[in-house]
């Protein structure tokens, strides 16, 4: 029986276009980038015992999270039912939840929730519903890496349209949840020479 979705993007990513998301974004230069990224975007926290990220893909980012804290424990969602089988073999099985986000009932609290390069692909409508998974699931600190834009702003996508938007997703974040402060932020850029990320702004907030 095929998933009922609730929204065109979900489908979007948890069919064909999802798969072949997976092979542009495996390569050994992109573990490096995200080493550095993280690197950077955590620098001031020290170290982190737990982590869940939110739409996870086959783990990349986890991976990088592996090497810079050995032995954290990872938690991750993922929509797309073959990224989140090639997940399981970054994470532990049991700590891969294969579905929506809207669907994931927060039931552990970490040290890190994150979301990079996701919300952007996120109906805008529901967007109050992930802020809300982000900030239940996390003790300490909130990882946002997004495409910013002051203002909302929906633009094509690989031929697609309302499959991209760009916003001030830790502003709104940081409007909706009074206890939540603006620890550091960065941008990490597309053309870099030797650590390439996709023209991304990152925000990390912490809990009061």
């Amino acid at each position: 029986m095929a998933t009922k979705f609730s929204t065109e993007q979900e489908e979007f990513w948890a069919g064909e276009f999802g798969v072949e998301y997976i092979e542009r974004n495996k390569s050994n230069q992109l573990l490096a980038s995200n080493l550095q990224f993280f690197s950077k975007a955590l620098n001031h926290i020290g170290a982190i015992k737990s982590c869940i990220e939110f739409g996870a893909n086959v783990g990349m980012n986890l991976k990088a999270l592996k090497l810079l804290f050995p032995g954290i424990d990872l938690h991750a969602v993922e929509i797309n039912p073959q990224a989140a089988l090639e997940l399981e073999k970054v994470i532990e099985s049991e700590n891969v939840y294969a579905g929506s986000i809207f669907s994931y009932d927060p039931k552990v609290s970490v040290d890190l929730s994150m979301i990079k390069g996701v919300l952007i692909h996120i109906n805008p409508e529901m967007l109050p519903v992930v802020y809300e998974k982000l900030y239940k699931s996390s003790s300490k600190f909130i990882l946002l890496g997004e495409y910013y834009n002051p203002s909302p702003v929906a633009i094509p996508y690989r031929g697609h349209s309302d499959r991209l938007f760009k916003r001030d997703f830790a502003g709104e974040m940081l409007d909706l949840y009074p206890d939540l402060s603006l620890v550091d932020y960065g941008f990490s850029y597309r053309r870099d020479p030797v650590f390439p990320q996709d023209d991304i702004t990152w925000f990390l907030l912490k809990k009061r």
